[in-house]
C-alpha cells in the first residue's frame, strides 16, 4: 500500500522589490503545481531581501492583511497546493521589529498554521560578516506542526537547523516531514547545510524538504542555495546547487512509517537523568546561555 505525494522546494534570489519577489515565487509554484505537486515551500524572505535589515520593517503586514499574503492565498488556491510560504514581515506589538512569519495556506488559501522563527541569527561568521536579526526580528514563542495531505509538517526556519531539541520536539508532536524555508549564508552554507538537514533526517527519521535563497542580494550578503529534498535515510532525492528553480521528489508516508517500524531508533530513546561530571580535579563551569558560542 502506498500513499505518494509529489513535495516541491522553491529556490529564489529575493530582492528589494516586494512585488517582483511574489510575482517570481508565483511563477515558481505555478511550475511546481505543473508538474504535480502537492505541497510547496518556498525560501526565508521570500517577499524581501533589501539593502539594510531595517528596510524590513517598512514593508510589514498586519497578520491576515495585506497583499504579500493575498497574493500568496490566491497562489495557493489557483494552484490547488498546499504552501509553506517561507517567511514573510508580519507587524507585532513592537515598533521596531516584526515576526519572520511562516504562514501555511491550503490548498482553498486558508492559512492553516504560522509559525514565527523562534532562533535569531545574531553571529559573526568571519571575514567581516555579521548579523543580528534580534534588532529587527521579535522571536516566536513556540514550535508549530501542521496536518496536511502529505503529511504531519514539523515548520522550522534557517539557524534553527543548528538546534536538534527543536526537531526531536517536533516529532515528539507527530511530525512526519520537515520544512526549512532557509536564506543560508554561503560560508555556513558550504561547511554545514547538507550536514545539519542530513542529520536532522536521519536523526528523526523524517523527510526534509529545504528551499533556500541563492545568490546575491542587495545587501550584498550572499545566500548558499543548493535546496534539496532529504528522505529519512539522510538520502539525497533531489537538489538544486545554483540558480533559481523548482525541486521535486515524491513522499511516501507508508514507506516512511515502515522504516520507522524497521529501524524504530524512536522508540528505543531513553529518559535521561543530568550528566554526572567525574572530578578530576579541574573546575569546570558550563556557559550561560547568552555565553554560549553561535557560529551560524
Amino acid at each position: 500500500m502506498t500513499e505518494c505525494h509529489q513535495v516541491a522546494a522553491i529556490q529564489m534570489t529575493s530582492g528589494a522589490d516586494v512585488r517582483a519577489n511574489i510575482e517570481t515565487a508565483v511563477g515558481l509554484i505555478a511550475q511546481a503545481a505543473e508538474q504535480g505537486a502537492s505541497l510547496v515551500v518556498l525560501p526565508e524572505n521570500v517577499a524581501f531581501l533589501g539593502a539594510d535589515e531595517a528596510d524590513k520593517l517598512a514593508v510589514g503586514e498586519p497578520p491576515g492583511d495585506g497583499w504579500i499574503q493575498q497574493r500568496l492565498s490566491a497562489a495557493a488556491a489557483d494552484n490547488g497546493v498546499w504552501l509553506i510560504a517561507g517567511t514573510i514581515p508580519l507587524l507585532v506589538d513592537e515598533t521596531s521589529r516584526v515576526a519572520a512569519a511562516c504562514l501555511v495556506f491550503d490548498d482553498n488559501g486558508d492559512v492553516r498554521a504560522r509559525y514565527d522563527k523562534l532562533h535569531m541569527f545574531d553571529v559573526d561568521v568571519g571575514g567581516g560578516e555579521t548579523y543580528g536579526e534580534s534588532r529587527t526580528l521579535r522571536p516566536g514563542s513556540a514550535p508549530v506542526v501542521v496536518d496536511t495531505p502529505v503529511a504531519r509538517v514539523g515548520l522550522a526556519v534557517c539557524y534553527d537547523l543548528r538546534f536538534p531539541e527543536l526537531f526531536r520536539g517536533l516529532v515528539d508532536a507527530g511530525a512526519e516531514l520537515f520544512a526549512v524555508p532557509a536564506a543560508f549564508t554561503v560560508p555556513t552554507g558550504a561547511a554545514h547545510w547538507e550536514l545539519l538537514l542530513r542529520a536532522r533526517a536521519v536523526e528523526n527519521l523524517c523527510h526534509v524538504v529545504a528551499a533556500d535563497q541563492v545568490g546575491n542580494h542587495p545587501s550584498e550578503r550572499a545566500s548558499f542555495g543548493d535546496s534539496m529534498i532529504v528522505d529519512p535515510w539522510g538520502r539525497v532525492m533531489a537538489r538544486r546547487a545554483t540558480g533559481s528553480g523548482v525541486i521535486m521528489a515524491p513522499i511516501d508516508r507508508h514507506e516512511r512509517a515502515e522504516l520507522r517500524d524497521r529501524f524504530p531508533a524512536l522508540r528505543h530513546r531513553r529518559e535521561l537523568c543530568q550528566p554526572r561530571v567525574e572530578d578530576q580535579g579541574m573546575a569546570y563551569e558550563p556557559p550561560r546561555p547568552s555565553e554560549a558560542p553561535s557560529d551560524e
